[in-house]
């Protein structure tokens, strides 16, 4: 009996947690009204004196929080720059040590995965691009990702081996203060408030672009999590990711099965079922679910909607009946980070508490 009631209160405490976790929930907030005129002075004030123009970084970070509702609280503003510290130390156009070895680096590599001569690859390279130079004279003197970006651009649209190499794929994906993603800014590009200048890739690599689709990233999405660090997490790694990761971390805890705590429940882009999916199904008896229904539910996972599923209510619970206490809601994601640009072995964790302490020294300030 007294066993029972363990169980009981277990259940009844998860529940719980979930519930009173919905009151953090950070999401848009049309009701939510400051001055800007006061943002931007608040920004000034906290955005470090060695800053060039720091009342032109203050004007664009005000004008998008205000274009996207979002409320712009010490805590979300302090996010904002500790993120834009930790990736471009307030340059709207960071520089990249040896871009121009990474970007031949990335040519050599399509032209041997598609068996295409060196003297090809050379050739195409000496064609006027046009600017007026050769491609490989462009080549040998960038330093920031949007002058690669359009050398790349360019080399698309105008050589026929340009096409063949990268198809209309540009090999550059993030950029700009935040180094938010291309991807993700053309996804969400719906409202965004300035005159297109060309494309939207182009707006990445501006300041007022690249903080507006930066902020949409970092706060434009409504969570559960107690800590911001987190959203930090998240960042790099993917809406939802440290919810996602404390879910694979449940399951791991029912089944036995270890897997990656990455924040990937499925396989994108594929109905095959990835490691997560096959260890919820080994679940299912005590789940009382069948495979469609665990899939129909792991499909929200860049999503709050997750949240509702019986199949994430049910883990958590059997979980935080298991160990006798709620089970965390959130995880720091085990993902290592890989680009060419990454010469330390660096991960989703170290990153989020890297823009953590820079946050926390915001708040101090």
């Amino acid at each position: 009996m007294l066993a029972g009631l363990r169980r009981a209160l277990a259940l009844s405490l998860a529940l719980g947690s979930v519930i009173l976790a919905g009151c953090s929930t950070q999401a848009p907030q049309p009701g939510f009204e400051q001055r800007p005129a006061t943002v931007q002075d608040e920004l000034v004030s906290l955005i470090p004196a060695s800053t060039r123009d720091r009342e032109g970084w203050a004007t664009d970070i005000t004008a998008a929080f205000a274009a996207q509702d979002l409320p712009a609280t010490r805590d979300n503003l302090c996010a904002t720059l500790a993120v834009i510290e930790q990736e471009s130390t307030y340059d709207a156009d960071p520089s990249v040590p040896n871009l121009s070895t990474i970007a031949r680096d990335e040519i050599e590599r399509r032209a041997s995965a598609l068996h295409i001569p060196g003297f090809l690859v050379d050739a195409g390279l000496n064609l006027e691009s046009p600017t007026g130079e050769t491609y490989n004279e462009r080549l040998d003197h960038i330093t920031t990702e949007r002058q690669m970006s359009e050398i790349f651009e360019d080399f698309i649209g105008m050589a026929p081996l340009g096409r063949q190499l990268f198809g209309s794929l540009n090999p550059v994906h993030t950029g700009g203060p935040m180094q938010v993603s291309v991807d993700f800014a053309e996804a969400h590009a719906d409202h965004y408030p300035y005159p297109i200048d060309g494309s939207i890739r182009h707006e990445v690599f501006t300041r007022r672009g690249g903080l507006y689709f930066g902020i949409a990233h970092l706060l434009g999405y409504p969570v559960h999590y107690d800590d911001m660090i987190y959203r930090f997490a998240d960042f790099n790694a993917g809406w939802y990711a440290s919810r996602n990761a404390a879910f694979q971390a449940a399951v791991t805890q029912l089944s036995g099965i270890p897997l990656a705590l990455d924040g990937d429940l499925i396989i994108p882009g594929s109905r095959k079922a990835g490691q997560t999916e096959l260890a919820v199904r080994t679940l299912k008896r005590q789940l009382e679910m069948d495979d469609g229904e665990i899939r129909d539910a792991l499909e929200k996972e860049n999503s709050l909607e997750f949240e509702q599923t019986e199949l994430y209510e049910k883990v958590h619970a059997l979980a935080a009946r298991q160990e006798g206490q709620p089970i965390p809601y959130a995880h720091l994601p085990g993902i290592k980070l890989e680009s060419p640009k990454i010469t330390r072995n660096l991960t989703t964790a170290w990153f989020a508490k890297r823009v953590d302490e820079r946050w926390q020294q915001c708040m101090q300030r």
